[in-house]
């Protein structure tokens, strides 16, 4: 299977994509902070769905996206953060959390199918 084909990993490199687009938004003070542990969370999704298309089982690749799926609640929890603390509007956040939301639900069919 090339994960390079799988609608799950392309809606993940396009999250990641705009993940960084947010991140600039930031205070520069928080570089090696919070928004380090947002492009971490970001490209952890994209890259546990291709290691788990690497492994020789089923049940391999649905830990794999055990893990991806974290990763997304990871992110979408920092980009609330994000809203908490008044370091990016709303209006910035939302789109990201409906791409966020879309992904976990992807995922989540994706490892009920694998069942």
């Amino acid at each position: 299977m090339n994960y390079r084909n799988l609608n799950v990993w392309k809606k993940s490199m396009e999250l990641l994509v705009n993940v960084y687009k947010m991140v600039r938004l930031l205070p520069a003070h928080e570089l090696y902070a919070l928004s380090d542990q947002i492009r971490r969370a970001a490209v952890s999704i994209p890259s546990n769905i291709a290691e788990g298309t690497s492994r020789e089982s089923d049940k391999d690749f649905k830990r794999f996206l055990y893990i991806a799926r974290g990763s997304a609640a990871e992110l979408e929890t920092q980009c609330l953060i994000c809203i908490s603390i008044g370091y990016v509007k709303e209006s910035h956040i939302e789109p990201l959390l409906e791409q966020i939301a879309l992904l976990k639900s992807m995922l989540s069919s994706l490892i009920k199918r694998l069942k």
